[in-house]
């Protein structure tokens, strides 16, 4: 399925499950996003291909994002979100008409970006994980610092330190400025 289809579906049900109250997650909370796997998501050996699952886990943190109203709040300040690093690994592949559920979580924030956990779930079982750091910007130029994104979301309870792990994976990704081509 087209992915600007599945944006424009995934709006829709996003804005009726807004209009129930009590139905709005935190930002700090988890989204879990439903899908089934449809044609164009194949690949020649008839699964779900590697690139779709990345273009999935944009849908994923739309959704985080919008049905938490930090969409609209980044928007009104001239803030976006763009992808800085990612992991996935695979675990078992999924295939023509099963439904699956993404988990998108934020696992933390460092001085640099805000890191998430995204899982694909089908029956209880992983299929696919993977690890986003993102990091929001500003229209005008420059770069929204993390404390300026839990100040702009209001006071969080969750601790939002990140595991040593996840330091490790960013420090290996990190690309220099100064390295050569």
């Amino acid at each position: 399925m087209n992915l600007y289809l599945r944006l424009f579906l995934l709006a829709v049900r996003v804005r009726l499950a807004g209009a129930r109250p009590g139905r709005r997650p935190s930002l700090w909370g988890e989204a879990r996003t439903p899908f089934r796997v449809v044609p164009t998501d194949l690949d020649t050996l008839r699964h779900v291909n590697n690139g779709k699952y990345l273009a999935m886990l944009d849908l994923g943190r739309y959704d985080l994002l919008f049905r938490s109203g930090f969409w609209q709040e980044a928007a009104r300040r001239g803030w976006y979100a763009v992808v800085a690093a990612q992991t996935i690994t695979y675990k078992r592949s999924l295939t023509l008409g099963q439904r699956f559920t993404l988990h998108t979580r934020v696992l933390g924030v460092d001085e640099r970006a805000v890191y998430m956990k995204q899982t694909f779930v089908r029956h209880g079982a992983v299929v696919a994980r993977a690890v986003v750091q993102a990091r929001f910007l500003r229209r005008t130029g420059g770069a929204v610092t993390p404390d300026e994104l839990v100040a702009a979301t209001g006071d969080t309870t969750r601790d939002l330190t990140l595991p040593a792990w996840v330091h490790a994976w960013a420090d290996a990704v990190r690309i220099s400025s100064s390295e050569v081509r």
